[in-house]
């Protein structure tokens, strides 16, 4: 498990396949988390894909920078998240899927 800085929150996520293939980042729902797509991240792995699996906002060891940050789980807030999270690993594009 890795974690990030990224925006608001220190992002937990997985991450499997070569450094350099093309990235594919795995958004997981409720109630779900980042071990719903082991199966499918290996597959995607063996072929090459770079594959992110974050803990969404209020999973896991995902966490929140300051505590006074508002808890919102809006579409908003969520595509935010993403946007930084993608931001932080310095990607300029993905697939994206979930």
């Amino acid at each position: 498990m890795k974690t990030i800085k990224t925006g608001v929150l220190e992002a937990a996520y997985l991450e499997v396949g070569p450094a350099d293939g093309p990235p594919i980042v795995l958004l997981h729902g409720f109630p779900y988390d980042v071990h719903a797509y082991n199966d499918i991240a290996k597959i995607l792995a063996a072929a090459g894909k770079r594959c992110f699996t974050p803990y969404l906002r209020g999973y896991g060891p995902t966490k929140f920078l300051n505590e006074q940050t508002m808890r919102s789980g809006e579409q908003a807030a969520m595509g935010a998240d993403v946007l930084a999270f993608l931001d932080a690993l310095k990607l300029e594009k993905a697939v994206l899927a979930g």
